[in-house]
Order: C-alpha cells, then sequence, then structure tokens
C-alpha cells in the first residue's frame, strides 16, 4: 500500500494542495503544487544530496532540481525529503541526450569529494554495483560467471556520477535538459554513460550503433560489461529479496554477446 505524504509533512515543507502520486519514483513520488515529495530513504545520503545539489552553480547546459528545506532548516522531515517540481518529461528513446546531460551534470560534480555513506549503503543497487566492480566477485549463475571472468582491471579516474540517468533527465521545449532523481555512485564517467546505453539497449530498442557512437569513451568496453553486470546483479539481488529463483531475463541475451563481443 502506497504511504500519502501525511499532513503534518506537508506542512513542514509549506506545501498547499493535496499530493497526487506521480508516474515512475517507484511508485512513492508525490506533486503537490509545485513541490514534490518522496520517502527519503538513507537519511545521510538524502541530507548530503541535498546540500550538494543546492549548492551546484547554474547553468545553460542542464537544470537541476533543486531542494527544498522543511520550516525547520532541515532537509527531511519525519523521513520525507522534497524538492522543486521540474518542467519537462521523460523520454527513454533519447539516449544520446540522457549521456550528454549527463556529461553536463557530472562537470558540476567533478570537485565534490566521495561522500563516507557511499561505504555504508545497502540495497539492490549497491550490491550489484560492488559485485560488478569487485574483480574478486564470482556467481554460480552462468551467464554472471561469463561476464564477470572477462572483466579486467581499469585504471579509469572516478568521480560522482548519477548512475540512473536515462529514466531521469526531463526535456522540454526551449528549456536546457534537467536531471532529477539523483542516484550518487563514485564510477568513473564512461561507466554511467555506459549504464544508459546498456539500459536503451535491453529495454528501448537501441542498437549496435549507439554503443559504437560512445566507443570513444574511457574503457568503454569494460565500462559496458560492469554496467550490464550492475544491471544483472541487481536484478538478481531483487528477485532473491522477495524468495523467488533468479533466471536473467531473455533481453538480456542478445546484450551479453555483443557486451562480450565488443571486448
Amino acid at each position: 500500500m502506497r504511504t500519502v505524504p501525511p499532513q503534518s509533512v506537508l506542512e513542514a515543507f509549506a506545501v498547499t494542495g493535496q499530493p497526487r502520486l506521480l508516474e515512475g519514483g517507484q511508485g512513492e513520488t508525490w506533486q503537490a503544487g509545485s513541490i514534490v515529495l518522496k520517502p527519503a530513504g538513507m537519511a545521510a545520503e538524502a541530507r548530503w544530496r541535498a546540500s550538494i545539489l543546492n549548492a551546484l552553480p547554474d547553468t545553460d547546459r542542464v537544470r537541476i532540481a533543486r531542494p527544498v528545506r522543511a520550516v525547520s532548516g532541515d532537509w527531511l522531515h519525519e523521513g520525507w525529503e522534497a524538492g522543486y517540481l521540474v518542467a519537462g518529461r521523460t523520454d527513454p528513446k533519447r539516449w544520446n541526450a540522457a549521456i550528454e546531460a549527463g556529461a553536463a551534470f557530472h562537470e558540476l560534480l567533478a570537485d565534490v569529494p566521495r561522500p563516507d555513506f557511499l561505504d555504508d549503503r545497502d540495497n539492490w543497487w549497491s550490491r550489484g554495483d560492488r559485485a560488478a566492480w569487485d574483480l574478486a566477485a564470482s556467481a554460480e549463475a552462468p551467464v554472471l560467471r561469463r561476464l564477470m571472468e572477462a572483466r579486467e582491471p581499469v585504471p579509469a579516474e572516478e568521480q560522482l556520477v548519477h548512475g540512473d540517468l536515462l529514466g531521469n533527465v526531463l526535456y522540454g521545449p526551449g528549456l536546457p535538459p534537467a536531471v532529477i532523481d539523483w542516484a550518487p555512485y563514485w564510477r568513473p564517467t564512461s561507466w554511467a554513460a555506459a549504464v544508459v546505453v546498456v539500459d536503451a539497449l535491453c529495454w528501448h530498442g537501441a542498437d549496435r550503433d549507439l554503443v559504437e557512437r560512445w566507443g570513444h569513451l574511457a574503457h568503454w568496453p569494460q565500462m559496458l560489461l560492469r554496467a550490464l553486470l550492475f544491471r544483472m546483479i541487481t536484478d538478481q539481488e531483487a528477485a532473491e529479496s522477495r524468495g523467488e529463483d533468479w533466471q536473467p531475463h531473455p533481453t538480456y541475451g542478445p546484450v551479453v554477446k555483443l557486451v562480450l563481443d565488443s571486448l
């Protein structure tokens, strides 16, 4: 059952109007007037993210979904966070535009130090990310084992990136793209682009041309490999948390072959 933001939360963020559920956002994101509210998850991460987004400079290349403080001055209230509504709509077919918006966003983050909470974060996505990058990690599933054995060390420079760009960039007529729902990871910027490409290949009809379009990015074949592992292991983590036996979705098959052929 979805949890509607309680009246105390609406008052804390000076929200007017009745909240309505928005599409996406894992079914937990609500709009009330010009404010968007959602459960904060890990409090340390939510407060840190809000403080970083609030301080980023404006740019004509990308818009930022700015956070809203509660009347108390805190970024959170009763486990909820808030941000200003950003104009535009998602379009998961705009693969290149999402990567370009991500690049502009990552430039703004280039000097931000790695936050400590990344070491404590424990969810499907963080476990999938760590396993994808840990060269000592192994897997029982043959397809995952084959991908893991194809990994090689990469000396790519790491920084803060957005780990889920494709569905979290908004486009509007005459407006720069807007980045929303920042999922922070400490990885190479080329990996963030590779996650976009893998998502586009698996779920949105992209083909090999998209892989080749971004082939100039640093350590590209290895970034694609880790991005695919990240998504597949996250799926496995989600299934196992529900007590289900995991089987890779059929759409992964052609992408596994394409990624392995690119090495």
